[in-house]
């Protein structure tokens, strides 16, 4: 982790910050500013980080991971792998209750996974993640046994984010799905008092939360899109916290340079890309993909956009993501065999393409231009389209009606690389609307069913050298997160994922 006004050593773990008093705040409550409004809170309709961000502290999982990347006990206390790997049993933590009262056990296990598997969660996008799990067996109140019809080396990861997320079996029955998506009740830290969709999100502190209750009384999420916007609410107090992606790199001196707020820096698992229609248009030739990509300069994108807040990468993972190879190299900036390319592939001169992107995100925004103009250098005319977040990433990109290329941030949550390339890449998932290939499909498969790590992690990396092979899309970069945090705000973690756990956070009264 880096606070850029003050060096900090180190990389991940998260340290107290500075104190300085804010009239403006009100003791014992912290806003934050979010740039999107999920438009769901019920863990399985959802994959945005800006979801993780706030539901982290309304939800609990079996498991939980930390800033400090550790894999811990949270609603589980212990779990034993039986018969192989392809069983598993939890014993449960006692005393528990949802928000609404309502007791947790293993009933409620089983009515979580049987309603994600089920379907309810067909509906929206995390059953995938999930599809080892065969069953989920209750043996006592305390005690569930998951049998899976294979093992899987990455579920106790998932189970702590996501559509793994307990929810209460008698609220839902009693309220419904609907319901449940703007009201969510949870066993977590926090608990949601009030909702006002685009606008805010409104949290009260739990006291009978199992790990104690937090040291803050409220917090507010603020849904602010424009980042000129967050940032100027910051400087005056009226937001605590920018969370990732809102920052723009040519607004941390800006940051910087306000007396009581500063930019905290980690290295983050986001990874940005351009991803190609793979069925229609020049970008169906594969030649044609491969040269727009040699087309480009990205490591000048990254020293003169980025500010060396970024790191060139060669598959669409970062060097955190369990499956990256150090060694594979992305395709050269190349202009020359670019064109050569293109004219092998009959393009001629003047071909259009057009580049889907999310209209709020001023960084990304001055990427694509920058990635314009390389293009127009192999004679290949580039248009822009912006969008607003959630229509791009509900509408336009699962129904494969975007441009040629579009814009693809992915946060890899599980640090492994099996939640990107699975759903990036195997038939018909939500995320690959273009390609079908059954070569990849299969080694896709295989490698959720293999123990072995290191036979599993050269899988992986064969993976990501058949995509870059296939120029399936154009890696970019890793991208470091960027927190703008006020100095009244105390024992704050920068979580790398965004997945903000706020129980020990303060603020100085």
């Amino acid at each position: 982790m880096q606070r850029t006004k003050r060096v900090l050593n180190s990389a991940i773990a998260g340290i107290a910050l500075s104190v300085a008093f804010s009239a403006s705040a009100q003791a014992g409550s912290l806003t934050i500013a979010s740039p999107q409004d999920p438009g769901s809170w019920d863990p399985i309709d959802t994959f945005l980080v800006n979801w993780a961000a706030v539901a982290t502290n309304i939800f609990d999982g079996l498991t939980y991971r930390g800033p400090d990347m550790e894999l811990v006990p949270g609603l589980a206390t212990e779990w034993q792998e039986l018969d192989d790997g392809t069983r598993i049993r939890f014993t449960l933590r006692e005393n528990v209750t949802f928000h609404n009262g309502e007791p947790f056990n293993a009933e409620a296990v089983k009515f979580t996974f049987d309603r994600l598997l089920g379907d309810e969660g067909a509906q929206g996008p995390q059953r995938s993640n999930y599809t080892a799990i065969e069953s989920v067996e209750v043996i006592d109140e305390t005690t569930v046994d998951f049998h899976l019809n294979s093992p899987d080396p990455v579920l106790l990861t998932k189970l702590a984010g996501y559509g793994a997320m307990i929810v209460p079996p008698e609220y839902l029955a009693e309220h419904g799905d609907e319901h449940f998506n703007t009201h969510p009740v949870g066993t977590g830290p926090f608990k949601l008092v009030a909702y006002n969709p685009r606008e805010n999100v409104k949290l009260e502190a739990y006291a009978d939360h199992w790990g104690g209750a937090p040291k803050l009384d409220e917090v507010t999420y603020r849904f602010i899109s424009e980042p000129s916007t967050a940032v100027a609410e910051l400087q005056a107090g009226r937001v605590d916290i920018v969370i990732p992606p809102t920052i723009p790199i040519g607004m941390i001196d800006t940051i910087n340079n306000h007396a009581q707020a500063s930019i905290v820096s980690v290295p983050s698992p986001t990874v940005e890309a351009i991803r190609f229609n793979t069925q229609s248009g020049i970008t169906a030739d594969e030649r044609v993909r491969k040269a727009l990509i040699m087309a480009v300069d990205r490591q000048a994108i990254i020293d003169s956009i980025l500010a060396g807040e970024g790191e060139m990468i060669a598959s669409f993972q970062g060097a955190q993501s369990f499956g990256n190879d150090p060694d594979m190299e992305p395709l050269p900036f190349d202009p020359q065999q670019a064109r050569q390319l293109l004219d092998e592939a009959g393009v001629e001169p003047g071909a259009t393409v057009q580049i889907d992107v999310r209209g709020n995100d001023a960084t990304f925004g001055e990427v694509a231009q920058v990635v314009a103009s390389y293009l127009q250098g192999v004679g290949i005319t580039a248009s822009i389209q912006p969008y607003e977040t959630n229509v791009l990433l509900n509408d336009i990109i699962p129904a494969g009606r975007t441009g040629e290329m579009f814009q693809q941030k992915w946060g890899g949550w599980t640090f492994d690389f099996d939640n990107t390339a699975y759903l990036m890449y195997h038939t018909d998932e939500r995320w690959n609307p273009y390609d079908s290939d059954e070569e990849l499909d299969e080694m896709l498969q295989a490698q959720r069913g293999i123990t072995d790590q290191d036979e599993r992690e050269e899988l992986l990396q064969a993976i990501a050298r058949y995509t870059q092979d296939r120029a399936l899309e154009m890696p970019l970069y890793s991208i470091n997160a960027l927190y703008g945090v006020r100095d009244r705000v105390l024992n704050f973690e920068p979580a790398p994922d965004n997945r903000m756990r706020l129980t020990d956070v303060d603020v100085a009264d």
